[in-house]
């Protein structure tokens, strides 16, 4: 497993919030820096921290490391500080 990079707090506090609110979402991520965008559609269900990395999971099951998000709607990560 590659080394973790946290993403910022600010895009951290956007996925509480559709979580707080069961907003459903459409995340845009990369399996690799090199791979093309994929995207999942679903409820964030819960945030949690895992061996020193963070995580999102959907309530379908769909689990993501943070890092490998691209964007979530149409809030993209790059944007944030």
């Amino acid at each position: 497993m590659s080394d973790y990079r946290p993403i910022s707090c600010s895009f951290y506090d956007e996925l509480e919030a559709r979580a707080t609110t069961r907003q459903p979402c459409v995340l845009h991520y990369r399996e690799t820096p090199d791979a093309p965008l994929s995207t999942r559609e679903g409820v964030i269900q819960d945030l949690y921290i895992r061996a020193k990395v963070e995580y999102l999971r959907l309530t379908d099951g769909f689990e993501l490391r943070l890092d490998k998000l691209a964007a979530v709607d149409d809030r993209e990560l790059r944007n944030y500080c």
